[in-house]
């Protein structure tokens, strides 16, 4: 489809309203959603079946009766509890849907299709998710370069940045917890699946490094926005930032030169740097606080229930609980002394696969959005940088424990644990270290409130290795006794 017919469709959607979103549609796509939804990554609610779906919105971006329409719904999943949950109230999860409409499929677009259907206001059509095709994908991205508003849906967009026209999208097929596509290697539009209403830090935190002139984050040149109902602040479904070009994922990176041996202490080093300029940039850009008896109080008695709850959960935890107990109290009886800590705006979900370095060796970091299972009050918390600290340093450990390792420079004598061990801990040094030079403080210089984060997260990846991933359990239990026994690692 050319420039001039996108905008043409897309303007004739625009102007006409939704006449094919009539009455019966979310009728007719409930077995088709039922069947499809639980099967993508990012669907939250796996392990329990969709009771019924809720239509919260529908919106034609292109007539879905023309030989291309393109469908955009967000939609409530209910699904019962777990027995596990008891009678909790426990709201449905909103999610965002672009479904392409076609009469039929080509052959390029198999691997998206969602159904046939055979009634409703539909009927006769073959729906498919949109993201794949390329057509659709340049609506939405004609949309955000015009600051178009269509029913419920604004597309904002920063005037200080250029966005060209026609540049060609490709959607990112590696697995993650939303969905991306790319646009002429020059933008990046991620597009949130599971959305609540409220701001967004994806948005909130790039936006707010960019006031301040934080280079080692993307700025976003657009977003869209969703106003569902009058009771609620607008929903965030999407950020268009400009696209790293060459930048290499800090996870993959890592592997690479773990598996042939060599050091990455350089990079580890760097990357603490690049984090400390996040930090005070977010620092200054947003209100930090004081976090005092009460509220470390709070604290550890969530980081306890956690390990208590964890405990129940593995069995392999179980020896390990008392000493693993020891890093929430050393915490707490420092609260209790009057020690207090400064709290402020973070990552939330720091790890090496959020961090890109340019060809030109600058580390940026990206994915704002903080742990998705977390409600988004809690990710909005001011919170000690040491739980950002805990989150690499923890990343550098599966790192290590991931890729046998080649004979090289950074080898050792002592076996492949060693091995590991010893990688591990040379860029848990390097990352404080680096971390140091720009915020002028050692994230090691607070070895109690970092073991208590770092115990926290490892906690959190035991459980989770051992209900999705058994064979990497060993990866968090190393890292478990060495914490239960408060032995330093660097």
């Amino acid at each position: 489809m050319s420039e001039a017919a996108t905008h043409s469709a897309y303007s004739a959607a625009a102007t006409t309203g939704s006449p094919g979103v009539g009455p019966g549609l979310l009728a007719s796509l409930d077995p088709l959603l039922r069947e499809w939804l639980p099967r993508q990554r990012w669907f939250a609610g796996k392990g329990r079946p969709v009771s019924h779906f809720t239509l919260v919105a529908a919106t034609e971006l292109l007539p879905v009766r023309a030989k291309l329409g393109l469908l955009h719904l967000v939609v409530r999943a209910h699904q019962p509890l777990l027995p596990t949950q008891g009678a909790l109230p426990h709201p449905a999860d909103c999610y965002q849907l672009l479904l392409g409409v076609r009469g039929t499929l080509p052959p390029r677009l198999a691997p998206a299709l969602i159904g046939h259907l055979e009634e409703g206001p539909l009927a006769g059509r073959t729906v498919y998710e949109a993201l794949y095709d390329p057509r659709p994908a340049e609506v939405l991205l004609e949309a955000l370069r015009t600051g178009a508003r269509v029913g419920e849906l604004r597309f904002e967009r920063d005037p200080r940045q250029d966005v060209r026209a026609g540049l060609v999208p490709r959607l990112m097929t590696a697995e993650q917890s939303n969905s991306s596509i790319v646009y002429g290697d020059t933008f990046i539009l991620k597009l949130l699946r599971r959305i609540v209403p409220g701001t967004n830090p994806d948005l909130e935190l790039p936006l707010a490094l960019s006031r301040e002139g934080c280079p080692r984050v993307p700025a976003p040149a657009g977003w869209l926005l969703a106003d569902l109902s009058p009771a609620d602040e607008p929903y965030v479904l999407g950020v268009l930032q400009p696209y790293l070009q060459g930048a290499a994922d800090g996870w993959e990176l890592a592997l690479r030169e773990l598996a042939k041996g060599e050091d990455f202490t350089a990079e580890a080093r760097a990357l603490g740097r690049a984090t400390a300029e996040v930090h005070t940039s977010l620092a200054r850009a947003l209100p930090t606080v004081t976090l005092g008896r009460q509220q470390l109080e709070l604290l550890v008695d969530g980081m306890t229930e956690r390990l208590e709850l964890a405990a129940q959960a593995v069995p392999m935890l179980r020896p390990y609980a008392p000493g693993l107990r020891t890093a929430f109290t050393a915490l707490a009886d420092l609260a209790a002394e009057g020690r207090t800590w400064t709290a402020q705006r973070i990552h939330g979900d720091l790890h090496l696969g959020q961090c890109l370095r340019a060809p030109d060796g600058a580390w940026s970091l990206i994915d704002f959005e903080g742990e998705p299972s977390k409600p988004l009050a809690e990710r909005r918390m001011p919170q000690p940088v040491a739980r950002d600290v805990a989150g690499m340093l923890r990343s550098f450990d599966y790192a290590a424990h991931s890729v046998p390792r080649a004979p090289g420079p950074a080898a050792s004598a002592d076996g492949p644990v060693a091995t590991a061990a010893n990688w591990a801990s040379g860029c848990r040094a390097a990352y404080c270290t680096g971390y140091a030079e720009v915020a002028g403080r050692d994230p090691r210089t607070d070895p109690v409130l970092l073991r208590a984060y770092e115990t926290d997260k490892a906690v959190y990846e035991a459980v989770y290795e051992a209900r999705h991933r058994p064979d990497w359990l060993p990866v968090p239990m190393a890292a478990i006794r060495r914490l239960a026994a408060n032995e330093d690692p660097t």
